[in-house]
C-alpha cells in the first residue's frame, strides 16, 4: 500500500494544502450576493458557485484549525434548508491562524474554490472551501448547531453510485442521493458538525494521531473487532476516520476492537489520506477490547513450518530487532523456513551504492538466538543498486532464513542479481539451475520492483521449492473515496505481469515433476480475490492457502478501516491434497505499537 512514512505530511496536517492541491476552475459570474452555505454546497460535489466571489455568507463557527498547512475554520448555517442533499457547513481557508472562536456568529466573504487534496492525479474528490476570506464577527458565545448523528441507520448500505461514463466515470456532477449511497451521504454533510457514539475502532491509532471507527458494528465484522474487505463490492461504508482539533498528545491510543464510548463530535472534513474524516473537538472515552497478540501452534516433528513476514524496511539502525526476534520465536514458534520481505542493506536508506545486507540479517539472527530461538542460516541475492524499488537507497530484498537443525538448503552456484534461475529434470525430479536464484530478472515486469527469489530446500529427505516474492505495491491506485467510480487500480498492470512470470516459473517446475512441493509466498500486495491471485493460481498450479480460513479471518493488513489480504502463501497440488495447516498470525496490523504494518503467515505441512 502507499507508504505513509515516506509520503505523509506532518502529523494532523490535512489535505487541503494549496501547494499540493488542484483547483477546479469554472467559468462563472464574477460575484454573487445573498447566498447561504447550502447554496454554496449545492446538490452535487462541485459547488455551483465555484470560481465566484460571495459576500456576507452567515453562519456559526463550529471548529477552528490552528495547526498545520491548512489553517482555517468551519462554520455552519443555523437556519438550514429542507434539502438533505445540501450541506449546511463549509471550511474557510485562512492560511494563517484564524481570529475566530467556536460559537462566533460570523459573516464571510471570499472566493469559492474546489480543492483536490493531493492533486488531480490522485483521483480524489474535491473539497469545497471559501478562500481569501474577509471575516466579520457579529457576536460570540452562540450555541453551535446540533451535530448530525452518524450511525448504522443513517449511513446507507450501498457505497456509491457509478460515475458518469461521459465524464471518465466521475461522480462529481451527479446529483447526491444521501439516502441511497454512503459516499453521497457523507458528502451531504461535508463541513457540518457531526457525531458518532460508542464507535468501535477498526484501525488502531497511527503515528499521525489518526484512527478509524465503524458506525456499522455488524458490517463484515471480524472475530477480533475489525471489518473485513472481502471483495471490490464490500467497501464498508461504516468506516470513518477520526482526527483531532486538539493537541496530538491528547489523542486516544487504541487498538482494533477498542471503543470510543460516549460522543465523538466535530466537523466532517475530506482529506488525502482517507477521505471523509471527523475532525473531533470532542472525543469519547476509550474502552479497551482487550485484544491480545496471537501465537500460532508449534509444528510437529514431522511437519515443515514455512512463514512469510514483511519486516518493513528493516535496517541495522532500527530499534525493532529484539521485537521481531521475539515474534519469530514466540508468536511464530520458530518456523523452519522464514521468507523475509523488506530487508534493507547495511546502511539503510543511505544511498551510497551499498547493496550488501549481511549486517542487517545477522543482527536479526543474533537477536533470535538471544530470544531463545535457533541459530538460523540464510540465503539471499543482493539486488543491483537502486533497481528494486522501495525506499531510495534501502535496496530492499527478500531473504530466506532457515533452521539448519531441521532443514537444509541446496546450494547451486551461479545465482546473482541478473542471472535467471531455470529448471532442469534430473533422474525424474525437478532441480533449479542455480539456488538461490532470481526469476527472470530482465523481464520488464520487474522494473523498479523486487525480483522473486527461488530456493531449493530439503526436509527429511524431501525437496521443497520455495519462491519468495514482494510484488509491486498498490501505490498510485485511486482511493475508495475517489471521484471516479468504480476506481482505477493502475498498479495492477505491472503486478499482473509479475504474477504471470511467477506462475510460468511454477509451471516449469511442475512440468519437470508433477508432484513437486512448491510454495510461492510473500507480500503479494494484492487480495486473495484479486486477478493477481487468480493469475498466480493459474489453472490449479497454485492455491492461496489463506482461502482455507473462514472469510471473516482472511486478513494480514489493516488499511483505512478495512482489514485485508496482502500477504499470501500459495501451495502446489501435492501440498494441497494432503493435510496442511495455515495461520495468519495477528501480531501487528491491529495494534498501535506495531513493529511492522503486516501480519506474518505460517504454513505447516508434511512433505
Amino acid at each position: 500500500m502507499p507508504s505513509k512514512s515516506s509520503a505523509r505530511l506532518a502529523a494532523l496536517t490535512v489535505a487541503a494544502v494549496c501547494s499540493v492541491a488542484s483547483t477546479i476552475v469554472l467559468t462563472s459570474p464574477a460575484h454573487a450576493d445573498g447566498v447561504r452555505i447550502h447554496d454554496i454546497q449545492g446538490t452535487t460535489r462541485v459547488s455551483p458557485y465555484a470560481g465566484q466571489k460571495v459576500a456576507d455568507v452567515p453562519g456559526i463557527v463550529t471548529g477552528v484549525r490552528t495547526y498545520g498547512s491548512s489553517k482555517g475554520f468551519w462554520f455552519q448555517d443555523a437556519t438550514p434548508d429542507d434539502n438533505p442533499a445540501t450541506s449546511e457547513g463549509v471550511f474557510v481557508f485562512t492560511s494563517s491562524t484564524p481570529k475566530v472562536a467556536v460559537g462566533d456568529s460570523v459573516t464571510v466573504s471570499g472566493t469559492i474554490s474546489e480543492y483536490v487534496p493531493g492533486g488531480a492525479a490522485t483521483g480524489n474528490q474535491s473539497l469545497t472551501e471559501i478562500t481569501k476570506p474577509t471575516v466579520t464577527v457579529v457576536s460570540s458565545g452562540n450555541a453551535v448547531p446540533a451535530a448530525v448523528v452518524i450511525n448504522d441507520r443513517s449511513v446507507p448500505s450501498r457505497y456509491t453510485q457509478a460515475g458518469d461514463t461521459a465524464a471518465s466515470n466521475s461522480i462529481n456532477a451527479l446529483a447526491l442521493q444521501p439516502k441511497k449511497y454512503a459516499l453521497d451521504y457523507y458528502e451531504s454533510l461535508e463541513g457540518m458538525n457531526v457525531e458518532v457514539s460508542n464507535a468501535r475502532v477498526v484501525t488502531a491509532t497511527d503515528p499521525y494521531a489518526e484512527l478509524w471507527v465503524t458506525v456499522k458494528p455488524h458490517e463484515n465484522a471480524t472475530p477480533r473487532g475489525g471489518t473485513i474487505y472481502g471483495s471490490y463490492d464490500q467497501q464498508n461504508g461504516g468506516r470513518l476516520q477520526i482526527q483531532s482539533l486538539g493537541a496530538t498528545a491528547d489523542f486516544p491510543v487504541v487498538n482494533v476492537g477498542d471503543k470510543l464510548t460516549g460522543t465523538t463530535a466535530g466537523p466532517l472534513d475530506f482529506n488525502q489520506y482517507g477521505g471523509y474524516t471527523l475532525v473531533a473537538n470532542e472525543i469519547g472515552t476509550v474502552k479497551s477490547g482487550g485484544l491480545k497478540r496471537e501465537t500460532t501452534k508449534k509444528q510437529s516433528k514431522g511437519q515443515l513450518a514455512v512463514a512469510t513476514y514483511n519486516v518493513e524496511n528493516l535496517d541495522p539502525s532500527d530499534g525493532s530487532f529484539a521485537a521481531h526476534a521475539a515474534a519469530i520465536v514466540n508468536n511464530l514458534q520458530t518456523p523452519d523456513i522464514v521468507s523475509l520481505e523488506e530487508i534493507q542493506d547495511n546502511n539503510g536508506a543511505t544511498d551510497d551504492g551499498t547493496v550488501d545486507a549481511s549486517v542487517t540479517v545477522n543482527k536479526l539472527i543474533d537477536a533470535i538466538v538471544a530470544a531463545g530461538g535457533p541459530k538460523y542460516d540464510w540465503r539471499s541475492i543482493n539486488p543491483v543498486n537502486d533497481q528494486d524499488g522501495g525506499e531510495p537507497g534501502g535496496n530492499i530484498r527478500q531473504v530466506f532464513l532457515f533452521n539448519p537443525e531441521r532443514v537444509s538448503f541446496t546450494d547451486r552456484a551461479g545465482g546473482d542479481s541478473t542471472t535467471a534461475v531455470g529448471v532442469t529434470k534430473v533422474h525424474g525430479k525437478a532441480q533449479l539451475t542455480v539456488s538461490p536464484g532470481r526469476i527472470d530478472p530482465a523481464n520488464a515486469a520487474w522494473t523498479a520492483s523486487r525480483k522473486p527469489l527461488a530456493g531449493e530446500f530439503v526436509f527429511k529427505g524431501k525437496t521443497v521449492f520455495v519462491i519468495a516474492n514482494h510484488l509491486i505495491s498498490k501505490g498510485g491506485d485511486q482511493p475508495l473515496t475517489a471521484q471516479y467510480q468504480p476506481v482505477t487500480r493502475s498498479s495492477e498492470t505491472q503486478r499482473h505481469a509479475q504474477a504471470t512470470a511467477v506462475n510460468a516459473f511454477v509451471n516449469e517446475i511442475l512440468a519437470a515433476q508433477k508432484n513437486a512441493d512448491v510454495i510461492t509466498l510473500g507480500d503479494m500486495n494484492d487480495f486473495e480475490f484479486s486477478d493477481t491471485a487468480k493469475i498466480l493460481e493459474g489453472e490449479g498450479e497454485l492455491y492461496s492457502a489463506i482461502k482455507s480460513l473462514p472469510k471473516n479471518e482472511r486478513y494480514t493488513y489493516d488499511y483505512q478501516g478495512n482489514q485485508q489480504v496482502l500477504d499470501q502463501i500459495l501451495i502446489s497440488p501435492s501440498i494441497r491434497k494432503d493435510c496442511f495447516e495455515y495461520d495468519s498470525v495477528h501480531i501487528n496490523s491491529e495494534f498501535n505499537d506495531q513493529i511492522s504494518d503486516h501480519d506474518p503467515q505460517v504454513l505447516r505441512f508434511q512433505p
